[in-house]
């Protein structure tokens, strides 16, 4: 099967989504977050009546406004390729994963550029109130925006709420409900979203600290840092939850991907988490599995077993155990999966067959498997493995599953530090005397967006050859196209995002070295 692929078309394809999908990441975290410290800005000057709350939202307001031009006009072309390069994916599955992008263009897109407007240009035209009103509904709407896109990627990590048609091929949605609730999709949505209010939280604090270090808009300064402060701080700890339950929620339904980004080719009881570790290639690497070893490692006993199961004497399976089943411990070895993926193309296609032969007798019979639960879960559920002959291809890049999940967790740590600090030091009122600190938050800033691309690379390399979790591989999900055609667009894709990046971040700047007296007023 794999013979048919093109497999430079498959990986040119992953790269022109993967560029499209980091551009887009550089602008929706920060929009995601500054609404929310807006809103509360724009609350507290409503309250106070106090001028200078108004300027300090205002000038936040231009900031997110700048941003979220740019992250609308890269999120659309994101979508524009599920069809152009992803078209098998797009009808094996689309059924199901347009729905959540359609009503996030009905409702979360509509509200959210309907009340923009007001908030940018209903100063002094609507009442505070209603202006307010406005602020609050946009964060609300650009949140929600977020939400039905991480519902459709939380659904292909783990593909709940459906059935296959094999008269389509497609698989069809078969309970809403299951798609938008299932734990995946929650932990999905929040810990994402929640990491976005982590990233505008140490903006905010890290402009602010510019302007201090600058001896410029120094109340502005102050002020901006104590809502971010407070703000980030509890959206750090609620981080800190999400990453809890989504890990957890990996060990459950991809259990690779746990295994990878512990760097965990021995499966054991009692398990322990490593702290920090440097791997190293094994010689000879007589598993055959591209088998890494650590070089050096720091280790927390017991703490993988409980973070996965809540147990600290659970099982907690490795590489090896997975790929050659542990029959002690209930798992079906990748070579069983294999097998039994084949067997579910091969009835398709047996089905397929039957059906343009008018063999109605057959047709019935084979069709009749796919609506047969017990048949379902041991061949269709393995689906995705039938395109496979080497488990081997079935093993994430573990490295960069480790590396990316440990970076994002260590620098969450620091930015839960930060919060802690600035929040004290507001209180205090010790921020001028703490120039070492207001350096550390100026330049935590680009630190956030090396945690967040960390944490979509964890989550999207480490499920990997999977578009859908074990039914579709990612060689079989793209469009039939020539190579040409996606190095020509996947060029001129990154040509225009790097400019449309360097413009924004130089109006930025700009407006930022303006300030809120002539940016924000």
């Amino acid at each position: 099967m794999m013979e048919n692929i093109d497999l430079l078309v498959v990986n040119w394809s992953r790269l022109q989504f993967a560029l499209t999908s980091m551009y887009h990441w550089l602008f929706v975290p920060l929009t995601l977050g500054l609404t929310f410290i807006i809103a509360i800005m724009e609350t507290i000057y409503v309250r106070t009546g106090n001028p200078e709350w108004k300027k300090i939202t205002k000038f936040w307001m231009k900031l997110f406004g700048i941003n979220f031009a740019i992250g609308v006009a890269t999120g659309i072309i994101l979508e524009f390729e599920f069809g152009t390069n992803w078209s098998n994916y797009s009808w094996f599955v689309g059924d199901i994963f347009g729905a959540p992008l359609a009503i996030e263009g009905i409702m979360a897109f509509f509200m959210e550029s309907t009340f923009i407007a007001i908030m940018f240009f209903g100063w002094n035209k609507v009442s505070k109130g209603f202006h307010l009103t406005a602020s609050w509904l946009t964060a609300i709407g650009a949140n929600l925006s977020a939400l039905w896109i991480l519902v459709a990627n939380a659904w292909m990590q783990n593909p709940v709420g459906m059935h296959f048609n094999p008269d389509t091929a497609r698989n069809e949605m078969g309970n809403f409900w299951d798609v938008l609730f299932s734990p995946t999709a929650i932990n999905k949505f929040l810990h994402t979203v929640s990491s976005g209010y982590v990233l505008a939280a140490i903006f905010v604090i890290g402009i602010s600290a510019w302007f201090i270090l600058k001896k410029r808009e120094i109340i502005f300064a102050k002020r901006s840092i104590l809502v971010a402060s407070i703000f980030g701080l509890i959206m750090s700890i609620f981080l800190i939850i999400t990453g809890d339950e989504s890990a957890r929620e990996v060990a459950r339904v991809q259990p690779m991907k746990f295994a990878a980004m512990e760097g965990m080719y021995d499966g054991q009881a009692n398990a322990p988490l490593i702290a920090i570790g440097l791997m190293e290639k094994v010689n000879p690497d007589t598993s055959n599995l591209k088998e890494k070893d650590f070089a050096f490692k720091i280790e927390i006993p017991n703490m993988l077993s409980y973070m996965a199961f809540l147990d600290p004497r659970a099982y907690v399976p490795g590489i090896k155990d997975l790929v050659r089943g542990n029959e002690e411990q209930g798992i079906i070895s990748y070579y069983e999966r294999i097998r039994r993926g084949k067997i579910a193309i091969s009835t398709l296609a047996a089905y397929k067959d039957a059906v343009n032969s008018n063999d109605t007798e057959k047709a019935a019979e084979l069709r009749a498997k796919f609506e047969d639960p017990d048949w379902v879960n041991t061949y269709f559920k393995n689906f995705g493995y039938g395109y496979y002959d080497d488990p081997a291809k079935l093993i994430p890049n573990v490295p960069v599953s480790f590396y990316s999940f440990h970076l994002m967790v260590i620098l969450g740590g620091l930015f839960l530090i930060i919060f802690i600090l600035s929040t004290i030091y507001s209180f205090r009122d010790k921020l001028e005397k703490k120039r070492w600190f207001l350096y550390l938050a100026l330049w935590s800033i680009p630190l956030t967006y090396i945690a967040g691309m960390a944490g979509w690379l964890l989550a999207e390399m480490g499920r990997q050859p999977w578009v859908i979790q074990d039914l579709m591989p990612t060689i079989a999900a793209v469009t039939r196209i020539e190579a040409s055609s996606v190095q020509i667009t996947f060029w001129l894709f990154a040509v225009a995002f790097t400019i449309l990046a360097i413009a924004e971040y130089r109006i930025m700047l700009t407006q930022i070295k303006k300030g809120p007296k002539d940016g924000g007023q």
